[in-house]
């Protein structure tokens, strides 16, 4: 549940704090003073069923901004055994958990920020050995009283430790996967890298739990499967921690009651991400908010693309332009608002081997420009935010005659406010031919040319393609978000090779206005026909009032 932190927590009493070897609680109590805190302390619950288990093994992989270094903060305020941190949780929903106490504070917890070394070193071998200093350093340290048959030896010291003082340790590693963002083609490398970390965490009795999270999963790296011990919980496959990976709808509602914001704009601009759970209680589909996004619309009260702003559109042009067959066509049917079929079987989870444009598509999905549909096996743009950092990107690119049809399309829209049919069907006959790929002979090629004709409606518009109405469907409804219910709402029905003024008749003898039943206000019935002959699209628009 949301909670404001209106009780400014203080230092915790009695904390035994290191760098990196039980780190405390200050991280956490951080989230917790926060104007805006939403309670995810349930997943403790999760990682406590797999503690010192052989399934012990986790990497939570999702993207920037989503709370991945803030799970790690709550783990190691959970488990460090130097913390006495009851105080932070006993209200949290944890504290309801069977295992709450048996784990609470009971471990020595080794948190390290994987970033932090590799941006301060030249290369992983240079990386790896700052790590393993730093490390050794602390645990000398804290435990003084243990002999160690190496003291230059990482693996050899926490085995000892082990063995003398039944300690077993809470690893967690926030950016496990930055080298493998930055050193993309560095093979060897990464192959380094993996075997430090199989080698330190794989087998070992002094691991009671052992916790990766960063954006990309660690299963496959070409036939290199070093850390295959671990379960992975990704965009793609979330599992049964899928209500923990961003903001659900039950969260951001209570937000926008609490500050006054509208539920329903929230929702055009943050929403999307849909992550399936297959739990032991059965199936569900969460839909997951962007927590940074919604954050500061909250606290700022203004909607604004506040993910983006934390790396620019050129993340994403890189992948989106790769000469791939398909790929293109992929993209601006996605941004008209389509779904596009995926396999995501063929990903090798990393940023530079691409075999195919779904390669490409799925590292979108981890990286959050995209959202994947399980059941359907069908990626989408997930909301309007990321919609404008696609938009962005193609401005940049060679892709003008897309870029055109999206800055035509408020023009477009504004003459299909005014009922002008001729400035409807010459508009939509320029993005036809403009748009190469676009070329159609069906009502679903031709709905996509619509949707990124009408681009624009998105700034005033929930868009919903076959809305159920009274004996059939509405191809295409427009219905104003009570922000904007100025606008008139708008049925669009499509026709292939038949004729517009057909296409009216057929939705007032389907009574498609039911699709609206909960509408009240200025209505538009646009039928759109596509000529095959003469390659030209006419337009009929009624007005009436519901």
């Amino acid at each position: 549940m949301p909670q404001r932190a209106g009780t400014a927590l203080s230092d915790m009493e009695g904390e035994n704090m290191g760098s990196y070897l039980n780190p405390g609680s200050k991280g956490f109590r951080e989230s917790l003073n926060s104007a805006i805190y939403v309670d995810k302390t349930a997943m403790i619950e999760k990682t406590n069923a797999v503690v010192d288990t052989r399934q012990k093994f986790l990497c939570v992989s999702r993207p920037r901004r989503f709370g991945k270094s803030m799970a790690a903060d709550m783990l190691a305020a959970y488990y460090g055994r130097e913390a006495d941190s009851a105080k932070l949780f006993d209200q949290l929903a944890v504290s309801r958990a069977k295992t709450y106490r048996k784990f609470l504070n009971r471990y020595d917890v080794i948190k390290i920020d994987m970033q932090e070394f590799f941006s301060v070193t030249q290369s992983v071998d240079e990386m790896l050995s700052m790590l393993g200093r730093y490390l050794i350093l602390e645990l000398k340290e804290h435990f003084r009283g243990v002999p160690f048959y190496d003291e230059n030896n990482l693996i050899q010291m926490m085995k000892d430790i082990f063995v003398r003082t039944e300690h077993s340790f809470v690893i967690l590693i926030d950016e496990w996967d930055c080298l493998f963002r930055e050193y993309k083609h560095d093979q060897k490398a990464q192959k380094k890298y993996l075997d430090f970390l199989r080698v330190w965490l794989k087998d070992k009795d002094y691991i009671a739990l052992a916790y990766l999270t960063g954006i990309l999963p660690v299963k496959k790296y070409g036939t290199h499967s070093a850390l295959n011990m671990f379960t992975e919980y990704s965009m793609t496959d979330a599992g049964d921690l899928a209500e923990y990976f961003g903001f659900t709808e039950q969260e951001v509602r209570l937000l926008c009651k609490d500050y006054h914001m509208s539920f329903e704009e929230t929702r055009a601009w943050y929403d999307g991400y849909r992550l399936a759970a297959h739990t032991q209680d059965g199936d569900a589909c969460y839909s997951i908010y962007s927590p940074k996004s919604v954050v500061e619309a909250m606290l700022r009260h203004k909607f604004g693309t506040y993910w983006n702003q934390t790396e620019t559109y050129e993340a994403l042009r890189i992948y989106i332009q790769f000469d791939m067959d398909g790929l293109k066509n992929a993209v601006v049917s996605m941004l008209a608002g389509q779904a596009v079929p995926i396999q995501t079987g063929t990903f090798e989870n990393d940023m530079s081997t691409f075999a195919t444009k779904d390669d490409i598509l799925t590292l979108l999905v981890h990286l959050g420009y995209l959202t994947y549909d399980s059941a359907s096996e069908t990626v989408t743009i997930p909301n309007k935010e990321v919609s404008k950092e696609y938009v962005n990107a193609i401005r940049t690119m060679d892709w003008h005659e897309v870029a055109q049809a999206v800055e035509d399309s408020k023009k477009l829209l504004e003459s299909l406010w005014a009922m002008d049919t001729e400035a409807v069907a010459k508009g939509i006959d320029r993005a036809h031919n403009e748009i190469a790929i676009l070329q159609y002979n069906d009502e679903n090629a031709l709905s996509c040319t619509i949707q990124l004709a009408f681009y624009f409606v998105r700034e005033f518009y929930t868009v919903i393609r076959e809305l159920p109405g009274g004996k059939g469907f509405a191809d295409i409804c427009l219905i104003p978000r009570k922000l904007h219910m100025d606008k008139p709402a708008v049925i669009v029905e499509l026709k292939w090779d038949q004729s517009a003024s057909g296409a009216i008749s057929q939705i007032r003898e389907r009574n498609d206005t039911d699709a609206l039943r909960d509408y009240h206000g200025n209505l538009l019935l646009a039928g759109i026909n596509y000529d095959k002959k003469t390659k030209k699209h006419t337009c009929v628009i009624e007005k009436m009032w519901k």
